[in-house]
């Protein structure tokens, strides 16, 4: 019990950090079915923000719907690009493409359904959301969503173009 205890306590403790890591290169398909390499839309002198999630993830979708009501602003204040990227695997992949466009994202969405760049970005849960400079390198993420971290999301864009 103290071994699941402290577990939990140094997983709560790491679901905001600063970490300095690439964006894996790994090749995915997008929902036109064209290989993008999530690697390749990062560090082009804007900030981007990378969430993975998937259709059966409420706390996901929620997240995603509150960023893009504040989406267009973000953009105008920070040039930021958002790029969701859904672990939906191929028994629910399917879903994908009619949730985004009913959800009107005017994100890029990747589809991930081997896991292979979530598993090179260290994503254990869904949902995790990494903050990448304009340099390529992530320097923030977060793990799983509540009510109001949009606004933590904002406050660590500001900081990257003050």
């Amino acid at each position: 019990m103290k071994h699941l205890y402290f577990a939990l306590i140094l997983l709560v403790g790491m679901s905001t950090s600063v970490i300095a890591q690439n964006v894996a290169s790994v090749n995915l398909k997008n929902l036109e079915g064209m290989t993008v390499n999530p690697s390749d839309l990062v560090g082009k002198g804007h900030p981007t923000v990378i969430c993975f999630w998937a259709t059966w993830c409420s706390p996901c979708k929620r997240e995603l719907n509150n960023y893009m009501d504040y989406y267009v602003d973000w953009q105008d204040e920070t040039g930021v690009e958002i790029i969701a990227v859904s672990i939906d695997d191929s028994r629910s992949m399917s879903r994908v493409a009619p949730f985004v466009t009913s959800s009107g994202w005017e994100y890029e969405v990747l589809l991930d359904p081997g896991r292979d760049f979530a598993r090179a970005m260290q994503v254990i849960n869904v949902p995790h959301t990494f903050l990448v400079d304009g340099e390529g390198k992530v320097v923030w993420t977060h793990n799983n969503y509540s009510e109001g971290d949009e606004e933590e999301l904002y406050e660590e864009l500001l900081k990257l173009v003050e």
